[in-house]
């Protein structure tokens, strides 16, 4: 045994488990996944967010952190493949490490997937609320705002979750078609602002390209500034990919579809984020929207394009919840797991027969997520959610290592080139992108993971003293 407890075995022993989810998902139904998750908040509001905190430079922080979650991504699609359970990192540590790290990964992703489902649908509302008061129809400010924002409670982000969970309900296939389709109106409408934002580009633009500096450093508004700053929040633009391997016990053909689902939503992602942000920030001085809830719609107005900036809106407005699909799905199936390894009550890991959905969670999931986008600030969650995901992939990298030392000759669909060198970027990196988060997120992580421990030394007592279902 481990000195973190107990490991879990490599095969899928859940085949034969009474509550076992249906694989009804293609690679194409993963790569929208991962597309839909990606492509979100990141670059839709926080690119002023990173903007505020890099200038220009947030060109370099896109890169920075788009590299180290290349990296975490490659670990990620030979675990997937080599390991075809749900349950993303808290499964790999499981089976690589042991139970104890396995929680703390478990507890981190509730974090990353809570928060971020949040963030998105802070982020949705305000461009639903830029929407409607462009078309005359302007919602009062108590009701799309929370308390930090001089409002009283969220209600368009609440009922954007709450619209999501129903259909995630309804089913996984049927979610994850409309998805699918929503993730293509999304991409049309990118390549639309590019369209439109590449005329306008001037290079003069980009001075000074890195008003703030490179390293990160507080400045005397108390704010963390410079390009790692700025790469340690909008890190939060490039995750999701991780989200397609909480699927693997839903994909028909796990061994080639999580390889394509992962790595290939990635490298498209990569290349439309660097695309926006270059176009954006040549076409309109970083100053006019840095900090805007809707970034690229104002950049769209500011060229004089205010129908393309409505048609921006509308389609953010549709297409944005793809996100927190995602992230949803991802949430639920990550709760169901740990559940089902009995390190959670066994009744949420239950799933209902016909949609083969686990409603219980789900239903779940959604109150609480609802609860935080009704009164959380977008920034201030966002880089909480990065401090988990960040946790999340060192356990990936680490993970990924410790099996090809362990188990070299295991079978692995997908081997990911370069092993020893990948798996140093993506722990080293992620490490290093924690330091720069600000050190009032960092508390708060550590405050939740001693929460956690706590949580998990009572509920193993509990599993102890009970018998097994």
């Amino acid at each position: 045994m481990s000195i973190w407890g107990p490991r879990k075995a490599i095969e899928a022993s859940h085949e034969h488990h009474p509550h076992k989810l249906h694989r009804t998902l293609g690679w194409p139904h993963l790569v929208a996944l991962g597309v839909g998750a990606i492509v979100g908040t990141g670059i839709l509001t926080l690119t002023g967010v990173g903007a505020a905190l890099a200038g220009p430079g947030v060109i370099l922080s896109f890169l920075i952190a788009g590299l180290v979650c290349a990296a975490a991504a490659l670990a990620y699609a030979e675990l997937a493949t080599m390991i075809p359970q749900s349950g993303s990192a808290y499964t790999y540590s499981y089976v690589a490490i042991g139970e104890t790290i396995a929680w703390i990964v478990g507890w981190s992703l509730i974090l990353e997937y809570s928060v971020v489902c949040s963030t998105v649908a802070v982020g949705w509302s305000g461009y639903f609320a830029g929407f409607m008061e462009a078309n005359g129809m302007a919602l009062p400010r108590a009701l799309t705002a929370g308390p930090h924002a001089g409002g009283i409670v969220n209600l368009p982000a609440v009922g954007i979750i709450a619209a999501v969970a129903g259909l995630l309900l309804v089913g996984t296939r049927e979610s994850a078609v409309l998805n699918t389709i929503l993730v293509a109106l999304k991409i049309a409408a990118l390549a639309m602002f590019v369209a439109i934002a590449l005329p306008a580009f001037d290079q003069d633009n980009f001075q000074p390209f890195m008003p703030h500096g490179f390293f990160s450093h507080v400045d005397e508004d108390g704010t963390k500034r410079g390009v790692l700053a700025a790469a340690s929040i909008i890190f939060f633009a490039f995750y999701g990919f991780d989200a397609v391997s909480t699927a693997a016990e839903e994909a028909r053909n796990p061994e080639k579809d999580m390889t394509i689902g992962i790595v290939g939503s990635m490298l498209a992602c990569v290349v439309i984020y660097m695309a926006v942000a270059a176009s954006a920030i040549g076409a309109v001085p970083v100053a006019q929207f840095a900090n805007s809830a809707e970034p690229l719609a104002l950049v769209l107005r500011a060229l004089g394009s205010d129908m393309a900036a409505k048609v921006f809106g509308a389609v953010a407005v549709i297409a944005l919840p793809t996100v927190i699909l995602a992230f949803l799905y991802g949430q639920t199936r990550i709760f169901f797991v740990m559940a089902r390894d009995r390190l959670l009550p066994e009744r949420l890991g239950r799933v209902n027969p016909k949609s083969g959905v686990p409603t219980a969670v789900t239903i779940g999931t959604a109150i609480v997520v609802s609860a935080l986008a009704a009164f959380l600030p977008l920034a201030e969650i966002a880089a909480l959610a990065n401090a988990g995901t960040l946790c999340a992939f060192v356990a990936v990298g680490i993970s990924m290592l410790v099996l090809r030392r362990r188990e070299p000759g295991r079978p692995r669909p997908f081997r990911t080139p370069l092993a020893p060198l990948v798996g140093l970027i993506c722990i080293v990196g992620c490490i290093g992108l924690f330091i720069t988060l600000p050190a009032e997120t960092q508390v708060r992580f550590l405050i939740w993971n001693v929460i956690g421990l706590l949580c998990f030394f009572g509920f193993r007592r509990l599993r102890r003293s009970s018998p097994v279902a």
